[in-house]
C-alpha cells in the first residue's frame, strides 16, 4: 500500500483482524463498518448476539480502525427497530441495507475532508 500513496482503506465485510503494524501506518485512514451500535456487540456475529439478547433496537457503526478490535473513533451510527417476529435473517437484511448507507456517508465525509479526530472522537468540521 505504501508505494501506492493510499488515502483511504475501506473494510466492508472484511472479517480479518489487521496487524497493529499495518494499522499504525494508516492512522485515521482505515474505515470499517460494523453491524452493531458499538461499543455493544464487538467482534464477529454481532447480529446473532443482538438477536439472542432480544435487543429491541439494532444498529450499525462506521468507525476508524485502531489496533484494538472495533474500538476506533466512531464516525456515524444508525439504527432500526426490531419487530417481535423478525427472524435473524430479516434482521441481517435490514442491517446490511443500513450498513451500506452508513459506510457511504462516512467515506464521503472523509474524502471531503470534513472529519477530524481529536481525543479518540470524530468531529465534523464546520464550514
Amino acid at each position: 500500500c505504501k508505494k501506492y500513496n493510499v488515502d483511504l482503506i475501506v473494510l466492508a465485510r472484511y472479517m480479518k483482524i489487521l496487524t497493529p503494524n499495518f494499522v499504525w501506518r494508516y492512522p485515521n485512514r482505515i474505515i470499517n463498518i460494523h453491524p452493531s451500535l458499538l461499543p455493544a456487540f464487538a467482534g464477529a456475529l454481532a447480529y446473532a448476539q443482538a438477536y439472542e439478547r432480544g435487543t429491541k433496537i439494532i444498529g450499525v457503526t462506521s468507525h476508524y480502525v485502531t489496533e484494538n478490535l472495533d474500538q476506533g473513533p466512531i464516525i456515524f451510527q444508525d439504527s432500526f427497530d426490531v419487530n417481535p417476529n423478525d427472524s435473524l435473517e430479516e434482521i441481517k437484511v435490514k442491517g446490511q441495507r443500513l450498513e451500506a448507507a452508513t459506510l457511504l456517508k462516512a467515506i464521503k465525509m472523509h474524502l471531503e475532508n470534513k472529519l477530524e479526530v481529536r481525543w479518540r472522537k470524530v468531529h465534523i468540521k464546520s464550514k
